[in-house]
């Protein structure tokens, strides 16, 4: 291995640490104390662990090892030494939290000996009772799990844990993957309202898989924005010179058949960032004001000048 492939597995087991390190602090500290439980191996902890006190990482280890077995010998060797490597850090991260910290919560209005009040939330297993916020404490759990997922995934592990059961059901069903971790997780986040009767746990799980899904997206694309314009203009040239040129930009060019006169017109391909599609809007009325442009988002550009290849 040389110096530089060494250098990305340092950082890659680096964001792993601190991904499964930042998952057991938003499962510990922020979801379980709400009775909470948005999706996976840690939610379905969460509520077992409330109905019969046992630690959360002993319930979880004792379902994603058998699950990682199970879809090794189902779908093949396709986890990676990464997956195991983040299903153990996971583990032992969230008991050493369990074993100092408890299940303390970090967002509270104050904490009880008593329950005189419907409003009040037991801490579990430490004994008493606080008074929630939820909505506060649901905005920061989704922000701390969708970080801690996306640096997972950016290391280039996967979840594992309950999506197994979904990849397996996908092998056997043919239904959309993504469809099936809805329902499984959705299944997951409903047990809190079989289990505690109360239809804002729920609710306020499916809050944090939201912010959880938007904040992984941001940790793993980033925050650049990219727009992909289609170009239809008689002035080809002075375009092509302008992106070229001003905006350092490459394209490509197509010609086509207009459907309503038959006549042959010249199509421009070209991916550009938020701003210099401002730009490229700006010039392209002084160039030629009758062009033609259909600008659509991308969702994720690879290649040379943006992100790079994904490697094997």
């Amino acid at each position: 291995m040389n110096a530089q492939n060494l250098k990305k597995e340092i950082i890659a087991y680096l964001l792993l640490t601190i991904g499964s390190a930042l998952f057991a602090i938003g499962d510990v500290m922020f979801v379980n104390p709400y009775l909470m439980a948005p999706g996976g191996t840690y939610g379905l902890s969460n509520v077992l662990n409330t109905l019969w006190p046992w630690k959360i990482s002993l319930y979880a280890i004792c379902m994603d090892v058998p699950l990682l077995i199970i879809g090794t010998i189902i779908l093949g060797p396709r986890f990676g030494v990464k997956t195991i490597v983040s299903t153990i850090l996971i583990f032992l991260f969230t008991f050493i939290l369990e074993a100092t910290w408890g299940y303390n919560p970090v967002i509270n209005g104050g904490i009880f000996a008593t329950q005189d009040a419907d409003s009040m939330v037991p801490i579990v297993n430490n004994g008493g009772f606080f008074v929630p916020d939820y909505f506060l404490n649901t905005v920061v759990a989704g922000i701390i799990y969708g970080v801690a997922i996306g640096l997972i995934f950016r290391s280039g592990a996967t979840s594992g844990g309950s999506d197994i059961i979904s990849m397996i059901l996908h092998k056997y069903t043919k239904i959309s993957l993504g469809t099936l971790v809805l329902i499984v997780d959705s299944c997951i986040t409903l047990t809190t309202l079989v289990a505690f009767k109360d239809i804002k746990l729920p609710i306020y799980s499916i809050i944090i898989i939201y912010i959880e899904s938007k904040i992984i997206d941001l940790v793993v694309e980033g925050t650049k924005s990219y727009k992909t314009a289609f170009i239809v203009t008689d002035r080809i040239e002075e375009i092509r010179d302008y992106i070229i040129n001003d905006l350092h930009r490459g394209g490509t060019c197509f010609s086509g058949t207009g459907l309503y006169q038959g006549a042959e017109r010249r199509m421009v391909y070209v991916t550009l960032d938020r701003t210099d599609l401002v730009k490229l809007k700006s010039n392209i009325r002084h160039i030629d004001p009758l062009a033609f442009i259909n600008v659509i988002d991308s969702a994720e550009i690879m290649g040379l000048g943006f992100k790079a290849l994904p490697e094997e």
